[in-house]
């Protein structure tokens, strides 16, 4: 029965009927399966919570706490939405078992049983909510691991083994750090990457560019934090001060306050997973002056369950202003994260309001 749709009972991997859902919220259903968020308080809750019920026009529904969290809501201090995440849920459990078995295959079966859930379940529910399978998290966390150890230093095998590749071969391929491991413990050694520093009205700007296109723009306090950053990024590469560069932060500015952005459509020596490169590509279809939520931009790339995802490959923007994660906000308008800070965040988008203000005229 209809009835039945969205009750605890039911299988979670349909879209959420929002009329239906809608009834059990005015009836304050304990066993519906979603959450909603207010987009007026930027609060998200359970259906059967006891705050005053919110307007219709007003309301989102979520699968999970996790999903209206990374659209910008925070937990309702009423109903507490998220005390079973931190009473470990099933997400939990199989996120900790797979951390804790780096060195192995960990199969849905396995986790399907540690969760209570079926395989086939255990696939979409962790997808749903992490943005990835858990195959590709695994793969994520070695990934993240190889990164560390071959930073620390000590050869490239004792790094691939430490980090729980079962094979040498499995870590050569490439795709963990997006080169080989030996290419990345040089730090960037072999690459040229002409830079520049320069102070703007949203603090200084260091831009890098290799002779396949822009691969670094950050923004820091001082001029000296910002050359750290690249020096950071790059610890091996050859860099030199490189004035012709300086176009880059003029075509990065243009592109906020106004004025000829053909500079910001020049090539990119971007690296990062093909779905990264998507969710960056579409950052930069996104108009001066508008906006969109993380969810929102999930729809547009096809796939409205990788809300998670896109806020990560966000977070992962190594070229701000041209790639402009700053029009990425919360479903509620809020301003959520953002690498070089929040007021910088709120600085651009108000700079860009006034530029489409200037050209409205």
């Amino acid at each position: 029965m209809k009835s039945n749709f969205q009750r605890r009972d039911a299988p979670t991997t349909s879209p959420i009927d929002s009329e239906l859902a809608w009834s059990q919220i005015l009836a304050r259903d304990p066993e519906a399966l979603f959450f909603y968020a207010v987009t007026t308080t930027g609060v998200f809750c359970r259906p059967n919570c006891t705050s005053r019920r919110p307007l219709r026009a007003n309301v989102r529904f979520y699968r999970t706490a996790a999903e209206a969290q990374v659209a910008g809501f925070r937990s309702c201090k009423r109903c507490r939405p998220c005390a079973d995440d931190e009473r470990g849920g099933p997400v939990e459990k199989i996120r900790t078992l797979i951390e804790a078995h780096l060195d192995r295959p960990v199969h849905l079966a396995e986790l399907g049983r540690i969760a209570g859930l079926s395989p086939f379940t255990v696939q979409r529910l962790f997808k749903r909510v992490m943005g990835v399978s858990p195959l590709q998290y695994q793969r994520a966390l070695r990934a993240g691991q190889l990164r560390g150890a071959l930073r620390r230093g000590g050869t490239v095998t004792d790094a691939i083994y430490e980090a729980g590749f079962s094979s040498s071969s499995r870590a050569h391929d490439g795709a963990a750090l997006g080169m080989t491991p030996s290419r990345f413990v040089q730090g960037g050694k072999g690459m040229k990457i002409g830079f520049t520093t320069a102070r703007t009205p949203f603090g200084w700007m260091v831009v890098g560019a290799t002779v396949r296109g822009l691969c670094w723009l950050a923004l820091a306090d001082t001029s000296a934090e910002a050359e750290a950053s690249l020096r950071a990024e790059f610890p091996a590469a050859t860099l030199q001060r490189d004035s012709s560069v300086m176009r880059w932060v003029e075509a990065a500015l243009n592109a906020v306050q106004g004025g000829a952005e053909e500079g910001t459509q020049a090539s990119l020596d971007l690296r990062g997973t093909a779905f990264q490169l998507r969710v960056w590509k579409a950052l930069r279809q996104i108009p001066r002056g508008e906006t969109r939520s993380y969810s929102q931009l999930a729809r547009e790339l096809g796939n409205a369950n990788a809300t998670r995802a896109v806020a990560r490959a966000c977070a992962l923007n190594r070229v701000a202003l041209v790639v402009p994660c700053h029009r990425v906000v919360g479903a509620s308008g809020s301003l959520t994260g953002y690498r070089w800070g929040v007021d910088r965040k709120r600085q651009l988008l108000d700079a860009e309001r006034r530029a489409d203000a200037r050209s409205a005229r």
